[in-house]
């Protein structure tokens, strides 16, 4: 049974005997505004969403939101995303993109840490599975994996990469070169085809330039400062972030 995100809100208000009006009120919002989003016809905002799973004893997560705002919630359950990290997939797509760009001057670490992110994030947007499955903490400078550190120092021991530090412009990089090609057998068709393309798009940006692209993007404006950012707000993105036609099946 596949259920609308306004009937699971209507059937669980009901349940807790609560008034429109009484959401409405808790919401700021005016009760024939409410009434339109019981309707299907009003999209709920992110802070919405939230305080209506606070209220309405929804799971504190995120619901899959997709661009035209009809959320869908399969067997009464509601859609998680938590990130599945996959390390060694991790290491291997890492290799791909130093291979692919490495050497590139303008690609330094903070370079990589945002084409990873969006390597991620995009792929989960259009296939709404993940790739990686990195967990991204929010910093001033924008997304950053959680596990970066750790993986570069273990493939550094084992002699898969090697670290160069260099001068871009006036500023010191830290840059990673692979010393190994990589596994390609753990990527999918569609995965390298992806990672190609988010490279293609993005890996001659430097990294202030790639810095305030990722600050625009709404899974990195909705996470507080030093937390984790979440997947599912990728369905959130404005027109400018977004990578997925909404109109068109066939990402699936």
């Amino acid at each position: 049974m596949v259920q609308s995100l306004e009937s699971i809100i209507r059937k669980k208000r009901t349940e807790l005997g609560l008034s429109q009006a009484y959401l409405a009120k808790k919401l700021g919002i005016s009760r024939p505004t409410y009434i339109l989003v019981e309707k299907g016809s009003r999209e709920l905002t992110l802070k919405e969403l939230k305080r209506l799973e606070s209220i309405l004893n929804l799971p504190k997560i995120t619901v899959m939101i997709t661009k035209a705002k009809k959320p869908l919630i399969k067997n009464d359950t509601i859609r998680i995303s938590i990130p599945q990290e996959k390390v060694d997939k991790f290491k291997e797509v890492l290799l791909y993109v130093l291979e692919k760009v490495g050497a590139k001057r303008n690609v330094g670490k903070t370079v990589i840490y945002k084409l990873l992110y969006f390597i991620d994030f995009d792929f989960y947007e259009k296939f709404e599975e993940q790739l990686i499955g990195a967990a991204y903490v929010k910093n001033h400078h924008g997304p950053t994996p959680a596990m970066f550190d750790q993986v570069i120092q273990d493939m550094e021991k084992k002699k898969e990469i090697v670290q160069v530090k260099s001068k871009y412009f006036q500023y010191d990089q830290k840059k990673y070169l692979p010393n190994r090609s990589p596994n390609i057998n753990l990527l999918t068709a569609r995965e390298i085809k992806h990672i190609d393309e988010v490279l293609n798009r993005l890996s001659d940006k430097n990294a202030n330039d790639l810095s305030v692209y990722s600050h625009k993007d709404v899974p990195f404006i909705t996470a507080k400062q030093g937390q984790q950012i979440e997947y599912e707000a990728v369905f959130y993105r404005t027109d400018e972030t977004s990578v997925r036609s909404y109109d068109d099946k066939s990402n699936l």
